[in-house]
């Protein structure tokens, strides 16, 4: 796999959040902003691929029932 530079501007909070990381975990910072970028990359590639399953479903007009509704609405709202 190849490897590219990138070079962005960051407040000073945030680099020292990184730095204090880094140094916690015993890795450099490079190591520290891949494993950040990583997991941003796995979160929103998730996110939209069950945005885009929604809309297939929507589109199929697949739909749930008021009774499947209502089941996930009472589970979500009485969970310990």
């Amino acid at each position: 796999m190849s490897k590219d530079n990138v070079t962005f501007r960051l407040d000073s909070e945030k680099r020292a959040a990184l730095d204090a990381i880094a140094a916690g975990l015993d890795r450099n910072l490079t190591y520290i902003l891949n494993k950040a970028i990583s997991l941003y990359l796995e979160i929103h590639q998730w996110q939209l691929e069950e945005i885009r399953q929604g809309i297939a479903e929507a589109e199929a007009e697949e739909f749930a029932s008021n009774d499947e509704v209502e089941a996930m609405f009472e589970k979500l709202t009485h969970a310990n």
